[in-house]
């Protein structure tokens, strides 16, 4: 299961060394991210809301890094936040969770809370739901849907409805091979319907805050959909013609898509990926 294994990758890291810093994306909402994230990897990027009611945030990182977290909300007029909501079950999007749970309320889709039934209390959601809810905070309703069978079985998709502003968790890592957890119940096959259900009912000047990446607009995120489109074509075109797992790694991808590669999902990984899913 990857949430034990981003866990795992975490340990690995010198926490001491990573530094995170809040950015204005639009209304009420900020990202805060790692320094160096382009194609690294400090954890999720997050997402907060800050306002005349307090403080929402979206995902909470690696646990170590809480206290930098909390220091750059300070820094935009914040504090503990009163409501965090999970993306999704991993490591590098709830580690941070017990940091917070004696001032606010953790919230995510149901099945978020099952999968964690091994970890601490304080980490678990206190507050579950089954396809969407919202918080009237901020002046603004902040929606959480469900978008099932994709990156994991209990990812939602918050979205900041009077800033224009949407958080995909890990149904976007922008510009790199996604991560899709099979053992978690994700699919290549629904992370590609969930994404273009986004694309179909998004307007042309939202801005998308994606699990990893940067910042980015409708015309970015298409261009991360036609990846997926094209490369899965690809594999399972060759798939259909009886090529095994070994030779379509031997094959690889055109060199287009050489860029997309990164330490965590490499050209090798997403192609075993597509095989897993689809075979």
């Amino acid at each position: 299961m990857f949430f034990l294994s981003s866990m795992a990758f975490g340990q690995d890291l010198d926490f001491s060394k990573i530094e995170v810093v809040a950015e204005k994306v639009a209304g009420t909402v900020y990202i805060i991210r790692g320094t160096d994230d382009e194609k690294a990897f400090s954890g999720g990027n997050i997402a907060v809301s800050v306002g005349e009611d307090g403080v929402v945030m979206i995902d909470s990182k690696f646990g170590p890094l809480s206290e930098k977290i909390l220091t750059a909300i300070k820094k935009i007029g914040g504090d503990h936040p009163k409501f965090i909501l999970n993306t999704h079950v991993h490591g590098d999007h709830v580690g941070g969770n017990a940091k917070y749970h004696q001032h606010g309320s953790i919230i995510a889709h149901e099945n978020v809370r099952k999968r964690m039934d091994k970890e601490p209390k304080e980490k678990w959601p206190v507050i579950t739901f089954d396809q969407s809810l919202s918080i009237h905070f901020n002046g603004e309703q902040i929606k959480a849907k469900h978008f099932p069978k994709g990156h994991t079985d209990g990812d939602s998709i918050i979205s900041f409805t009077g800033s224009n502003v949407i958080h995909m968790g890990d149904h976007l890592f922008n510009g790199m091979f996604p991560f899709v957890d099979l053992n978690s119940g994700g699919t290549v096959q629904g992370y590609m319907t969930n994404m273009k259900k986004v694309l179909d009912h998004i307007s042309d000047e939202v801005f998308i805050i994606p699990g990893h990446g940067p910042v980015c607009n409708k015309k970015q995120l298409a261009v991360n959909y036609d990846m997926l489109e094209k490369t899965t074509n690809l594999i399972t075109e060759k798939m259909k013609a009886g090529k095994s797992l070994e030779e379509l790694k031997k094959e690889g991808l055109p060199e287009e898509w050489k860029n997309w590669s990164w330490a965590f999902i490499t050209t090798e990984k997403w192609i075993e990926t597509v095989y897993g899913s689809f075979k």
